[in-house]
């Protein structure tokens, strides 16, 4: 599912259960709150409130299986934040193409890139029209740069590199950011010709940025709960989860320079530093490759 941690209770929401949430001076968005949705899932487990009584049904039940599913809902957004700091700090870049946005709470890809360079200019994808609602009203830039947003499929990559083309600049350096969506393609074939798809699309110098479900980090009890979260989901929600191996996974970065500390648990990922061990690892890899 796709994330943000210490995510404020917003003053307001733009959903209700009652309402249909609507774009000023346009008709209603049609919005399926019979199965639970999962930008809305992550947002009740992060403590927001856009979202409908079957989403919060079902994140309250994945949570008393799997209660590490808020730790992974919290370090997925917290890698975002390392990542993005990163890129748009040492690394230097400047353009953002993030997949699979979800719904906006604090330190979004724009707001983090654009505190360490003004400039950034950062394109949203999602394919939810309550993620569209809230592009157009959160989702604002700072002056220098840009902030915009496209509503398109991520197994439509040929339509979302002509429409983000027409903010970000393809000749230069580009950091696609796909965090918590890769599973939810679940033949690994497509996907992995999806990923190569965007990454012939940048330059040398670019960087993919991901997050994906995995089996293989756990002891037995937490890997059971991990299936059992994962097979209720399958079973009541519109697009089915596929968790991969570590290996299926480091594919991704094929023939990209993996960045230390490598393909790791979230929570491992250039943590900050504090007096106590590492923290615990949570059931999520990530990883940060440059293209040579």
């Amino acid at each position: 599912m796709g994330s943000h941690p210490h995510m404020p209770q917003q003053e307001t929401s733009l959903v209700t259960d009652h309402d249909s949430p609507r774009l000023p001076d346009e008709s209603p968005l049609k919005i399926d709150t019979t199965v639970p949705h999962s930008a809305r899932v992550w947002n009740h487990l992060l403590g927001g409130k856009d979202n409908y009584l079957v989403d919060r049904q079902a994140a309250d039940r994945y949570r008393e299986i799997f209660p590490q599913i808020v730790d992974i809902a919290r370090t997925d957004r917290a890698f975002l934040g390392r990542a993005v700091r990163y890129l748009a700090g040492e690394a230097g870049i400047r353009q953002f193409l993030d997949i699979g946005t979800g719904l906006p709470t604090m330190d979004n890809t724009h707001e983090v890139a654009q505190r360490v360079a003004p400039e950034s200019r950062v394109v949203y994808v999602d394919n939810d029209p309550l993620v569209l609602l809230h592009a157009h009203a959160l989702l604002t830039s700072t002056p220098p740069g840009v902030t915009d947003y496209i509503e398109a499929d991520l197994r439509e990559p040929d339509e979302i590199l002509s429409a983000a083309a027409k903010t970000l600049d393809f000749s230069k350096p580009v950091a696609i950011m796909l965090l918590g969506i890769l599973h939810f393609v679940s033949d690994f074939t497509e996907v992995r010709q999806i990923v190569t798809r965007l990454l012939d699309a940048v330059p040398s110098g670019s960087y993919l940025a991901l997050t994906h479900a995995t089996y293989d980090i756990g002891d037995q009890a937490t890997v059971q709960a991990n299936v059992e979260v994962h097979q209720d989901w399958n079973d009541n929600a519109a697009v089915p989860i596929t968790a991969r191996t570590r290996h299926e996974i480091r594919r991704f970065f094929d023939g990209l320079e993996l960045l230390e500390p490598g393909l790791v648990s979230m929570s491992r990922w250039r943590p900050e530093a504090t007096p106590w061990d590492e923290p615990p690892e949570v059931a999520g890899f990530c990883g940060l490759g440059r293209k040579p």
